[in-house]
């Protein structure tokens, strides 16, 4: 009989947890014949509410004529009660903070999940002058709740996923049943089905595999700390995944222009922003560009420059012993150094011994003659007008185009800087996110969303949604009546 013998399902519990010190399981008799077994893991269960929830409710069992487990479960006020059916959920249920109560073949998860979430803080990677200060957490319901508070509809609908053999991780995915695309819903969900691995830690690597359709190094995923973004992308037809215990939610289908101008230039007045707009698409091309434009003008085409700064050229020159590709290179590997080395510094200092390292290795490197004083200007421009974008996925696709722009432009001047361009053209028009064009709304052309992010409008003025996004919820409002 179960009640004489150790439980089966106590037994495999013990057997699955032998080596954890954190599992607590307690025996309660509440017949001479019955024990009610209580089981948690006190890592991630909240040993309060087991004593609230659970142990000071089992007296009302015990005076009870029939002892089941679904009386009990009338009894426990937990916010969430499973029944489990199948023994091999109670490893689930367990691991996720719930308290499982077995008594005989019966078996009973409460939820009683500790509280190891910090609190919803400030944006640290997007921050933006106007707009919302809240950010995402570690904890997935959170995160989900910091989503609907903003959007109060029926229609935006969220659907559970669990990945990770080893740490069973949640997902959830978002999208508003009447605007988004079915053909883009299903192909997120063909690519989170397939998924098969041990573990999943972070929305980065989800990421990588919504990555592998494109075998371009430019993100076709958005990345966002803010819950802002993802309503405002929910409301233009887009998709939204929430993982737990990561505190970026991902975007698709994600296009070049959002990560150029970010969507929080919404929250501004269009006649202030749009030259901030055109400026960052100006910037990206310097940052890419710059540094090839210069040596093909110096080694190739020196007619194009006034013949004074040609000869103060040829002076700060004259001491330097590399050629202009090999001083541009050691410049910009230098760059990037202090660059990743200010990724790595805590915030408190890091920019400065950056700036302070930048400053010395300049002068010292000029005062030793291994590189020009122009050099130095033109690579402190290079940087300085890459640091506009703060997706390092963006930075890490400019660092690669600029080197194939300085290699072509070494070797042909200034053909090989429009051969660098037309290739740069082909590639990122033939980039895909969901397998909608990247390069949209450019190529192919739609004047909706380019007032997302080229040209904003006045908000009154916009009136539909792209159509490459939603075919089915076109109007987003009425401009009879915002007049």
């Amino acid at each position: 009989m179960v009640n004489k013998m150790k439980n089966p399902f106590v037994k495999r519990i013990q057997d699955e947890f032998k080596e954890n010190n954190d599992l607590i399981i307690k025996q309660i008799k509440i017949t001479a014949l019955k024990t009610i077994y209580v089981i948690y893991l006190e890592s991630v269960t909240g040993s309060d509410k087991v004593n609230d929830y659970i142990l000071k409710n089992l007296a009302f069992l015990t005076a009870l004529k029939k002892k089941r487990l679904i009386d009990l479960q009338s009894l426990i006020p937990s916010p969430h009660t499973v029944f489990i059916k199948n023994a091999d959920e109670i490893e689930f249920y367990i691991t996720n903070g719930f308290t499982i109560v077995i008594l005989g073949n019966e078996i009973l998860a409460f939820e009683t999940k500790a509280d190891i979430n910090r609190s919803v803080e400030k944006p640290t990677t997007e921050q933006a002058i106007n707009g919302p200060k809240d950010s995402f957490t570690e904890n997935i319901q959170i995160n989900l709740g910091l989503v609907k508070r903003r959007i109060k509809s029926h229609t935006l609908k969220s659907i559970s996923y669990v990945i990770g053999r080893k740490t069973t991780t949640m997902i959830n995915l978002l999208y508003f049943e009447d605007i988004a695309e079915t053909k883009n819903i299903q192909q997120v969900q063909d690519v989170l089905n397939k998924i098969d691995i041990d573990g999943i830690t972070d929305s980065g690597m989800i990421a990588e595999y919504f990555q592998l359709e494109s075998k371009s190094n430019f993100p076709t995923v958005y990345k966002t700390e803010r819950p802002d973004l993802v309503a405002t992308a929910l409301l233009e037809g887009k998709i939204a995944l929430l993982v737990d215990t990561s505190p970026f939610a991902l975007i698709l289908p994600a296009f070049f222009g959002d990560f150029i101008n970010p969507p929080t230039d919404n929250y501004n007045i269009p006649k202030n922003i749009n030259f901030l707009k055109i400026l960052r698409f100006a910037c990206f091309f310097i940052t890419m560009m710059i540094p090839a434009i210069y040596i093909a003008l110096l080694n190739f085409n020196p007619e194009a420059i006034p013949t004074s700064l040609l000869v103060n050229f040829a002076m700060q020159r004259s001491e330097v012993p590399f050629p202009t590709i090999v001083e541009a290179t050691l410049m910009l590997i230098v760059c990037e150094i202090l660059r990743e080395s200010d990724y790595r510094f805590p915030n408190s200092y890091g920019s400065s011994i950056s700036i302070l390292g930048a400053l010395i290795i300049g002068e010292a490197a000029v005062s030793a003659g291994i590189v020009s004083p122009i050099m130095i200007i033109i690579i402190a421009f290079t940087f300085i007008t890459s640091l506009i974008f703060t997706d390092q996925e963006i930075s890490n696709a400019i660092r690669k185009w600029r080197f194939i722009f300085l290699i072509l432009a070494t070797l042909f001047g200034l053909y090989g800087i429009v051969i660098a361009f037309i290739y740069f053209l082909i590639h990122i028009t033939e980039v895909t996110s969901l397998k909608n064009p990247y390069f949209f709304p450019i190529a192919p052309y739609e004047k909706t969303y380019l007032h997302k992010y080229l040209l904003k409008i006045k908000i009154n003025q916009e009136i539909k949604r792209s159509p490459l996004l939603t075919q089915k919820n076109k109007i987003k409002q009425d401009r009879r009546n915002n007049q």
